[in-house]
């Protein structure tokens, strides 16, 4: 038996507050008629199993005679919904259902589709717990993906079209709720600006609209993870996904946003609490130690105890050159391994990089171009860059350590603390998109308003 909606309003004064309600390019409202017969079809396409709903819904409307005995054969499904009120209607429909309006009254179906068999795990940001699903390269499946795990009526998605001669699909989403309007407009306008014939990867666009292309520190995050872009979009973000990768960008995105792994939120308040903290600490060893062994050994040696100090003067007996130069001379290796690691085949990679690195560095130990400490805190500085979870802001600290040994070697620990104080004073005068990139806590418009 048909369930009538138990409302004021009439379906039709319903079917407007739904169009009004949902501002998506994917919401389709599609009417069907043949001899004398009409009905109307409502429904999220990327969201909304269009397979079954040609073979349930509109195949037999245009097969049975009368409108009569369509009304009874939508009365027989099995996976109708009874309907409560217009706004269960809307959540409804943004998690798969279809809307019929047949003969002024309004069905409810459900027609969920779950495309998670193309899908693979995470492999840049793996997790222990939680979900492991990771983007694909077709993007309305990425869509579906992340309409499974957001349902609200404020999901916006807007279809652009970037390439000249690729044409390549993106899609800028938002929740109309949350979004920052000052971002919207600023990503808004750079898509626009785009003047190329062809931008084939997500890495590439990240780049062109990136308006501080010679910033060390970015600006936007890249992640595959459909979880990582749902606690985005619910914070306010914006989130950008290109036809034909498997990555999207999120934007704004602040330092903090870089040192923390999804997996964080899926542990207790103290086990995630330290877990950030080693993270902190693979971060201050990852810039300081290189510079602090040049400092002291070049310098200061007198600040370690006698014993340690005599240790490290002895493991250095027979090396040919400064400090300096060995803290160089194995990061410089250690850099050739990391970029070994990543090129070579998986099956390979983790042993050759093993081997070779035990191969280099007893060899260069026992050969007396380098020390044994010095062994120790290369390893350290390895370990602790991959701890950091995000490869934008791991590929920046690698970088800027540099900058730190140089003043290190120039200064001594005057130049370690002043190169520091002033890498603390670059980010706390960089911006992203408007907002302080030292902002510990990154607040949606409601937010906002909310604390106002």
């Amino acid at each position: 038996m048909r369930k009538k909606i138990p409302i004021i309003y009439t379906p039709s004064e319903t079917i407007e507050w739904l169009k009004n309600e949902i501002k998506t390019f994917d919401f389709v409202h599609k009417p069907l008629e043949i001899n004398n017969k009409r009905m109307m079809l409502l429904y999220i396409k990327t969201v909304a199993d269009g397979q079954r709903l040609q073979e349930s819904l509109i195949k037999p409307f245009f097969e049975l005679p009368s409108l009569g005995e369509v009304e009874a054969y939508l009365s027989s499904l099995p996976n109708q919904i009874e309907i409560e009120s217009k706004e269960q209607i809307l959540l409804e429909i943004t998690k798969g259902s279809v809307l019929i309006h047949i003969n002024d009254s309004l069905l409810l179906f459900d027609f969920i589709m779950v495309n998670n068999d193309n899908v693979l795990e995470s492999n840049i940001e793996p997790t222990i717990q939680g979900p492991q699903y990771a983007l694909s390269e077709a993007i309305m499946t990425n869509l579906n993906l992340i309409r499974q795990r957001y349902h609200q009526p404020s999901l916006t998605i807007e279809m652009l079209t970037i390439g000249k001669k690729t044409n390549q699909s993106l899609a800028l989403i938002y929740d109309q709720d949350d979004v920052h309007q000052y971002v919207l407009e600023q990503v808004k306008q750079r898509i626009k600006s785009l003047d190329r014939d062809i931008i084939q990867s997500t890495s590439e666009l990240l780049f062109l609209i990136n308006n501080k292309r010679f910033s060390l520190f970015p600006n936007m995050m890249m992640t595959e993870r459909t979880d990582r872009i749902v606690y985005n979009i619910a914070g306010g973000k914006v989130v950008l996904l290109l036809d034909g990768d498997s990555n999207a960008i999120i934007a704004p995105a602040v330092f903090f946003d870089f040192m923390t792994s999804i997996e964080d939120g899926y542990h207790t308040y103290w086990v995630s609490r330290f877990a950030i903290m080693l993270r902190y600490i693979g971060l201050f060893n990852c810039l300081i130690l290189p510079g602090l062994y040049v400092s002291v050994i070049s310098y200061t040696p007198d600040v370690f105890r006698s014993e340690l100090a005599l240790s490290i003067a002895g493991s250095r007996i027979g090396v040919p050159y400064p400090s300096y130069i060995e803290v160089l001379f194995m990061l410089f290796v250690m850099e050739l391994l990391t970029e070994a690691s990543i090129r070579l085949p998986k099956a390979v990679s983790a042993t050759a990089t093993t081997v070779g690195g035990l191969i280099l560095g007893t060899a260069a130990t026992e050969a007396a171009l380098t020390s044994n400490v010095m062994i120790i805190i290369v390893s350290a500085v390895a370990i602790s860059t991959f701890v950091i979870p995000i490869n934008e802001m791991s590929l920046a600290i690698r970088v800027f350590r540099y900058v730190i040994l140089f003043f290190s070697t120039l200064s001594g620990l005057a130049g370690l603390m002043l190169s520091f104080i002033g890498f603390i004073m670059y980010l706390t005068n960089k911006r992203s998109f408007g907002e302080p990139y030292l902002k510990f806590y990154y607040k949606g418009r409601k937010e906002e308003i909310k604390g106002n």
